[in-house]
């Protein structure tokens, strides 16, 4: 692997619940002269997806509880939102200055419950998380080959923060037909060093890849991604991402 291509497919317009997003990003691709290949990999922003399940919250239609209030008021925030956070919350891992880091039921640890107000096409809105990302995107996998006759892997991406380092990076959230871990261990390097512990999240690398043509406001939420050596896998799931409560340093 000595050349990899990141390719945007512009063109996709805004998502509502109960469009086909499938056959929009494959229509899309055609009008751009843009051709989904045997073993490319599709990288699809998560906002899409949710859209297009209806994981779309109106805050009107919300009563905060009263912690919610409270800590609405302690900190200048929409009581609505708060509270839409913590039913989207297994448990939250850390609140301080205003922010919450929480642990979805999903098994993923990130801010506010990975729920998000930007990017909704109606103020007062906000987007939750898919129900199961995985599940997603094997559909979206599926039907790209039922439309195109090529098999793709599929990740869906979304943005989290890191610990200890500054700015936010694109993480996979949900894939399929790809091993999410290259293991390197019990191999010898150049020096004649064996590696014991080396795994590279191939998934994250490639969700972060792709943000660089989707950007936040180019609307670019569907790239592929080609000359990629990957492990296929039909039965693989992010929650091999997720480290074990008890190999976890930080819980």
């Amino acid at each position: 692997m000595t050349e990899v291509r990141i390719i945007g497919i512009p063109g996709i317009p805004e998502i509502h619940e109960g469009d086909d997003l499938p056959s929009m990003i494959v229509t899309a691709a055609r009008e751009n002269n843009i051709a989904i290949e045997e073993g490319d990999v599709l990288v699809v922003t998560q906002k899409v997806v949710s859209k297009a399940e209806g994981r779309i919250v109106d805050l009107d239609d919300i009563t905060p509880s009263p912690f919610a209030e409270s800590y609405a008021r302690e900190f200048e925030k929409d009581a609505r939102q708060i509270e839409v956070v913590l039913r989207e919350s297994k448990r939250i891992v850390r609140q301080q200055h205003g922010v919450m880091i929480c642990e979805t039921y999903h098994g993923f640890i990130c801010a506010n419950a990975g729920v998000d107000a930007s990017n909704v096409e109606k103020t007062g809105t906000v987007c939750l998380l898919p129900v199961d990302p995985d599940a997603s995107v094997r559909a979206i996998r599926d039907a790209v080959k039922a439309q195109l006759g090529v098999t793709t892997a599929v990740i869906m991406s979304d943005t989290f923060g890191r610990p200890w380092r500054e700015g936010h990076v694109n993480f996979a959230i949900g894939l399929a037909g790809i091993a999410p871990v290259i293991d390197y261990s019990g191999q010898v390097d150049p020096a004649g060093y064996e590696l014991r512990v080396t795994q590279m999240a191939v998934v994250d690398e490639l969700a972060a890849a792709a943000e660089l043509v989707h950007g936040k406001l180019a609307r670019v939420p569907v790239a592929v991604v080609r000359g990629v050596e990957y492990a296929a896998s039909e039965d693989a799931s992010t929650s091999l991402l997720i480290r074990p409560a008890e190999r976890d340093m930080f819980r």
